[in-house]
C-alpha cells in the first residue's frame, strides 16, 4: 500500500519503512518552536520534570512575537522567563524584539524549516510550514517541553485528504480566498486529524506567500497539517536561504486517500469568512454593505511582502475612510526593512494607516488593535471566533489583503475590482 508525502516524512522520521493511517509513532523532530505565550508554559514543564539539558540548542526556535513588545508587565514577565531559557541553553535561534518577526513568517524566512523536515510548535499554525514539503503541526507545551528534552514526539499517524487544485487564479484573488473557499466546502472539522494534501497542475499558479497562507490555514479545517509538492516554486524559494541539506517526498502513485477533491482556481471569487467561524464563507458578490470599523492586514497568515503590495496597490492614492481604523504589520523586520524601500510604508502612511513593527498583536485580542463592543472588522487573520479580537459582542470578518485594504477605503466589506475597474481599463 502507498504513502501520502505526511506518511513518508512520518515514516523516515520514525525510522520505519512505511507507515499506515492511524498507527501510533515516535518520530524524531528537526525543529521545536514555542512562543512567548505558550514557551513559559514548557519551561515550567521542562523544569519540573528535572530536566538540565536540551536535545540540541540549534533545533530549537523560541520567538517573541504575540505579546512583544511587551504589552503589559505580564507579557514582561512571561519574555523574561523566555529570555532567560535561551540564554541559560544558548538556543541559536531565540528571536527577541529587533529581531523577531511573527514565528510562521520568520521560520521559513530565515531558512529554518525546509523540504523533508518533521516539525513541531506549541501554536496551532505550525502547519504553515507544508507549504515547504515538511510536516508541521501544533501541539500543547507539555510536548514541547518533552520534544525539548528528547528530540522526539509521539504521533498517530493521520490519513488525508488529496486536494486537487486546477487551473489560475483570477487576479485579486489570493492564497486566502483559495483556503477560505475549503474551509467553507468542508467546514470547520472536516478535515479533523487527518492531512490536506495539495495537488494538481494549479499548485504551479501559486507562489510560496500563497502556499504558506494556506497550510496555515489547514488547521481552520481541523487539520492535523496542510502540506505541498516540492517544485520549483519552493526550489526558488529554497536558494541560498535553506539551513540545512532537504529531503523531498513525493505521494506513491497507490497512496491512499480518504477522498479527493477537486478546486477549479479560475473560478474562485474573492471570499470572506462571516463571524464566528471561518467556514461561514461567502463569495464577495454575496456579501452587501457591512460597514466595518478597523481593518487588519497582517499576520502569520497575511503578513507577507505579496499581501503588503497589494494593500499598498490598493491604498496607494487612496484615503482610509473616516471613522475607519487601518492597522498594517509586516510579518517580519526584514519584511517591514523591504516595505520601507519599497515605499509601501509611505503609501500606507499617506492613506492614513497605522504601519507598526512585526507583532502577532490584534490576531488573538492582543495588543494594537482591540475591538470595543458592537465594533466589526476585517482582517487578514486567521480565526473569527467569539470574542477573538477583543470584546464579546464585535465582529471579525476574515478576508485577502485586497478585500481588507479596499474595504479600509470605503468603509464596507468591498471587492478591490470595485475601486480598480477603471484603472485596468
Amino acid at each position: 500500500m502507498g504513502m501520502t508525502m505526511t506518511q513518508k516524512i512520518l515514516a523516515a522520521h520514525a525510522g520505519l519503512e512505511s507507515v499506515s493511517a492511524g498507527q501510533l509513532i515516535e518520530a524524531k523532530l528537526d525543529l521545536v518552536l514555542g512562543n512567548d505565550i505558550t514557551s513559559p508554559v514548557a519551561i515550567n514543564e521542562f523544569e519540573k520534570c528535572g530536566a538540565s539539558s536540551v536535545f540540541h540548542k540549534d533545533k530549537i526556535a523560541l520567538v517573541l512575537d504575540h505579546f512583544t513588545p511587551n504589552k503589559d508587565i505580564k507579557a514582561a514577565e512571561q519574555c523574561r522567563q523566555v529570555r532567560n531559557f535561551a540564554n541559560r541553553y544558548q538556543i541559536t535561534n531565540f528571536f527577541d524584539v529587533g529581531q523577531m518577526g511573527i514565528e510562521h513568517a520568520l521560520l521559513p524566512e530565515k531558512g529554518l524549516v525546509v523540504p523533508g523536515d518533521c516539525v513541531i510548535g506549541a501554536d496551532s499554525h505550525t502547519c504553515t510550514y507544508g507549504a515547504l514539503g515538511a510536516f508541521s503541526t501544533g501541539v500543547g507545551s507539555t510536548d514541547m517541553a518533552a520534544g525539548m528534552i528528547t528530540g522526539k514526539a509521539w504521533f498517530k499517524v493521520p490519513s488525508a485528504i488529496q486536494i486537487v487544485l486546477k487551473n489560475k487564479p483570477a487576479k485579486w484573488v489570493s492564497g486566502k480566498d483559495v483556503i477560505l473557499h475549503l474551509i467553507g466546502m468542508i467546514g470547520v472539522d472536516g478535515a479533523l486529524y487527518r492531512s490536506l494534501e495539495f495537488a494538481g497542475d494549479g499548485v504551479k499558479h501559486l507562489s510560496m506567500d500563497d502556499r504558506l497562507c494556506i497550510a496555515n490555514m489547514a488547521i481552520e479545517a481541523g487539520a492535523k497539517n496542510g502540506i505541498f509538492p516540492v517544485d520549483e516554486v519552493t526550489v526558488a524559494y529554497g536558494k541560498d536561504r535553506f539551513q540545512h541539506e532537504p529531503v523531498v517526498y513525493a505521494a506513491d502513485e497507490d497512496a491512499v486517500y480518504d477522498e479527493t477533491i477537486e478546486i477549479d482556481l479560475a473560478k474562485i471569487r474573492p471570499t470572506v469568512a462571516f463571524p464566528h467561524l471561518p467556514e461561514n464563507t461567502k463569495t464577495i458578490d454575496e456579501v452587501g454593505k457591512i460597514k466595518i470599523d478597523q481593518s487588519v492586514i497582517g499576520s502569520c497568515t497575511n503578513g507577507r511582502m505579496e499581501d503588503l503590495r497589494a494593500a499598498a496597490s490598493i491604498l496607494k492614492g487612496r484615503k482610509v475612510a473616516k471613522d475607519v481604523r487601518c492597522i498594517i504589520l509586516p510579518g517580519t523586520q526584514a519584511i517591514y526593512l523591504q516595505a520601507l524601500r519599497e515605499g509601501l510604508a509611505e503609501i500606507f502612511v499617506e492613506a492614513g494607516a497605522v504601519f507598526s513593527t512585526p507583532t502577532c498583536g490584534p490576531c488573538l485580542g492582543g495588543h494594537m488593535g482591540i475591538l470595543g463592543k458592537g465594533e466589526r472588522a476585517i482582517s487578514t487573520t486567521n480565526r473569527n471566533f467569539v470574542g477573538r479580537m477583543g470584546h464579546t459582542e464585535s465582529e471579525v470578518y476574515l478576508a485577502s489583503p485586497a478585500v481588507a485594504a479596499a474595504s479600509a477605503v470605503t468603509g464596507y466589506i468591498t471587492d478591490p475590482e470595485q475601486l480598480t475597474e477603471g484603472e485596468r481599463k
